[in-house]
């Protein structure tokens, strides 16, 4: 019973710590997020890595900051809101049906902001361009109700990724221009499941225990910072076509943090009587690699009014094939496959100025889920999915702009078929869409 017993604890933890990487996304596949400019938004995504006068390109391109003429200071703001709805059952190891409801809505609306400034140089450094920001580029909030059905697969999930980043533009000639960022990353993690002990303790025949008769609970918290870069090229092919290209690093982190367990008295007193350590907390760490990101964008300029955005983006989710697990002292815990796959986003977007003061814009988009039907789990019940976007700019003065735009995301059903860390195994499916609210303001100098 004491090597059961320890299987199922490190099963147990090798899942939350890899629930903390698979978190329920609204807007982007995987944890991916995009919505560092809201001018960005409302053209679907499209045109990123060309932006002619959006200070988000120190994180998206650094060499497209050669397009700002004068100090640019700019925040946005986007509210995510996720509407997700389970329906389906589980069944225990035993073959016998899980009680609990259909989690309810796990998505709550989230805010994300993001600031940046560009400053070009003049006198000696006439041609060079700075830039520095701050955004979030993964993560995102799922929480059901502690009861539900998939209690033992997840919880909550909360993953937070705050990133700094330092840029310079280099304009060599009037057609080519070139950058580079340092970026300086800072991940947090917060994620729980249930852990059903009375089928663990019934499998080895403790009399009075059934499935569901000795509910738990893990938590693991944990966090590192960690280091990457971003490189970038612009080619203005004419004056009314210019194309771009980015390449974000993967990010290399050591999660370290605290597994905390809840054990039921009943359960406990079994252990303590058959003189089985309880489910102890302690220190736990595991090496987590961000995905590199590799952006390509155009635009051109059918006149002084009419604009034409698209963007091909590809995103690295390989580098979480698998996620191993430790504790402290370097003893491996387990691991726990991710199998998920790179994934490709491809956007077209356009603006239109009404007037001086008034630019429309609008988008579309298709991006790809990195998971698969085999490996997907309710941490992240995420699927292929179509992006619709609307957007409005306001020149409200020569120095002041404010942007608003809206997406619509429309996401595939969903198939789950997972085997929690107890045993259970939990199948249907998930309906969902999102939406979203962007707004910021840009002050020049």
């Amino acid at each position: 019973m004491q090597h059961a017993h320890r299987i199922t604890r490190l099963s147990a933890l090798a899942l939350s710590i890899t629930g903390a990487l698979a978190l329920g996304q609204a807007h982007a596949t995987g944890f991916q997020i995009r919505e560092n400019s809201v001018q960005n938004l409302g053209r679907a995504n499209a045109g990123t890595a060309v932006a002619q006068d959006d200070a988000s390109v120190v994180s998206n391109n650094p060499a497209a900051m050669t397009n700002i003429d004068r100090t640019t200071v700019q925040a946005d703001l986007t509210v995510i809101d996720l509407t997700a709805d389970f329906s389906g059952s589980a069944t225990s190891a035993f073959g016998t049906p899980v009680s609990g409801g259909d989690g309810g809505d796990p998505g709550d609306a989230t805010a994300v902001p993001a600031l940046a400034v560009v400053m070009p140089l003049s006198g000696a450094f006439e041609g060079l361009t700075v830039g520095a920001s701050i955004g979030a580029p993964f993560g995102l909030k799922t929480e059901y109700d502690a009861d539900w059905v998939g209690r033992y697969n997840a919880i909550t999930s909360d993953l937070k990724t705050i990133d700094l980043t330092l840029s310079a533009a280099l304009e060599l000639n009037e057609h080519i221009s070139i950058g580079a960022g340092l970026i300086y990353e800072h991940a947090e993690v917060t994620l729980s499941n249930g852990i059903d002990f009375g089928t663990g303790l019934a499998a080895q025949g403790v009399p009075g225990f059934a499935p569901g008769s000795a509910d738990g609970q893990v938590e693991f918290t944990g966090d590192n910072n960690g280091v990457g870069f971003i490189l970038g090229g612009q080619l203005r092919v004419s004056d009314r076509f210019v194309v771009g290209y980015s390449h974000r690093s993967e990010i290399d982190h050591d999660l370290e943090g605290e597994a905390n367990f809840t054990v039921p008295a009943n359960a406990a007193a079994v252990f303590g009587a058959l003189g089985i350590p309880t489910y102890a907390d302690g220190p736990i760490y595991a090496p987590l690699t961000t995905p590199s990101v590799d952006t390509l964008s155009a635009q051109f300029d059918f006149s002084d009014r009419v604009r034409l955005m698209a963007d091909y983006q590809r995103t690295g989710w390989s580098s979480l094939e698998a996620v191993n697990i430790y504790r402290a002292n370097g003893t491996p815990i387990g691991q726990e496959p991710f199998d998920w796959d790179d994934t490709s986003m491809l956007a077209v977007g356009g603006e239109f100025d009404l007037n001086d003061a008034f630019t429309l814009r609008a988008g579309v988009a298709a991006d790809e889920t990195p998971t698969n039907d085999e490996a997907r789990t309710p941490r992240l019940p995420d699927e292929d999915r179509m992006l619709y976007t609307i957007g409005l700019g306001w020149n409200v003065s020569e120095n002041l702009t404010v942007d608003v735009a809206y997406m619509n995301i429309q996401i595939d059903e969903t198939p789950i078929d997972a085997v929690s860390s107890s045993s259970s195994r939990l199948v249907g499916t998930f309906d969902g869409h999102a939406d979203l609210f962007g707004v910021s303001a840009r002050y020049r100098f």
